[in-house]
């Protein structure tokens, strides 16, 4: 087990519109889940593993319990899951995920931001095959006894990859992946070994990261924090190395 590779992080605004944003995208996905499989996180195990993001990201009790009141009211917005692709500047690859209640403002909202970024929207399938969807868990560490014995514990339940990372705050991680049809089966086990992820969610891994010098490398991260800016946009994942 080594250190695992991951794509560059940036920084993308204020503290306080960053959690802000999180608070947002957390309720969305609260939303999503109690609409597909109810409010109990007993025995809705997505909405139990957005709930254990949202205590990584701090978000308050009270507005979880409010958030899942909310998506199971009558009047309950119905959001849609849609997957936006595109190139940033310099052949970054892009894919975009959006939760949205209006596809129509949002595909032109994103457009006018890839077009002022010096980017361009992209057809379905135009830079998806450059991603693999995987599920991924980070762990702390210290709650971790024995690390190579997990790995090789885990490996029946899907894991394809091991291995140390820091996360924003610079605190050891621990990063383990799946394929994303295992997601459910690693989760399980993970959970029948008492060990709490820090964060359990999907992300899109990209197969050939792309290296630019600073000066280009800032222009890509630009219009990535715009992106991320937008009210309807969950995450963005890009190519750059």
């Amino acid at each position: 087990m080594g250190r695992i590779f991951e794509v560059r992080k940036h920084a993308m605004f204020a503290r306080w519109n960053r959690m802000a944003k999180q608070f947002t995208r957390v309720a969305k996905d609260i939303a999503i889940a109690v609409h597909s499989g109810g409010p109990d996180p007993a025995a809705n195990p997505t909405l139990r593993r957005i709930l254990q993001n949202a205590r990584a990201v701090n978000m308050p009790k009270d507005k979880t319990e409010a958030a899942i009141r909310r998506a199971s009211g009558k009047e309950a917005a119905n959001y849609l899951e849609i997957l936006y692709e595109g190139y940033a500047p310099h052949g970054v690859a892009l894919l975009v995920e959006t939760a949205t209640d209006n596809p129509t403002r949002t595909v032109a909202s994103l457009r006018n931001i890839f077009t002022k970024g010096n980017g361009n929207l992209g057809n379905t399938g135009s830079v998806s095959f450059l991603f693999k969807k995987m599920g991924v868990f980070r762990l702390d560490p210290t709650h971790v006894k024995d690390q190579d014995e997990l790995e090789l514990d885990l490996i029946d339940y899907g894991l394809e990859e091991m291995g140390e990372s820091t996360g924003e705050k610079g605190d050891a991680q621990l990063v383990i992946r799946c394929a994303f049809n295992d997601f459910g089966r690693l989760q399980e086990a993970l959970e029948t070994r008492g060990i709490a992820p820090l964060s359990a969610e999907h992300e899109y891994i990209c197969s050939v990261p792309v290296e630019l010098p600073e000066e280009q490398a800032a222009e890509v991260l630009a219009l990535i924090d715009k992106l991320d800016q937008d009210d309807d946009v969950q995450k963005v994942f890009h190519t750059l190395a």
